[in-house]
């Protein structure tokens, strides 16, 4: 699918981080001994917030899963506002997975330094 989203007369802000979403071995939690469909989530704050949402794009920096059972992974940003959106992680079957942290950028309207206008 293809989207071209316009930003209008707005300077264009471009945001970035990594967010670490769980660590499930030390827990022995559902990500590492769960089967089936499972996910985690976690909210990310823009340190600025955007003039309307942004356009968001999240990869896996890391992922650490066992090699012993089938890989499977989807990685979203879901819930997109101007202030931030939720990074979700899904796996099924009887994929483990250990750990998981994504790096992430956003990009969109933001004000002018110069712009006095009241908000």
């Amino acid at each position: 699918m293809s989207d071209l989203k316009r930003f209008g007369h707005a300077a264009v802000g471009v945001s970035t981080g990594e967010t670490e979403i769980f660590s499930a071995f030390e827990s022995d939690g559902p990500m590492w001994s769960g089967t089936g469909t499972r996910s985690e989530s976690r909210h990310v704050r823009f340190p600025h917030p955007f003039l309307e949402p942004p356009c968001v794009q999240v990869a896996l920096s890391m992922w650490d899963i066992d090699c012993n059972a089938n890989q499977r992974a989807d990685i979203q940003a879901i819930e997109i506002a101007e202030d931030g959106f939720v990074l979700r992680f899904s796996t099924w079957g009887d994929t483990r997975v250990a750990r998981v942290r994504a790096r992430w950028m956003a990009i969109g309207p933001v004000r002018y330094e110069e712009d006095w206008s009241a908000e």
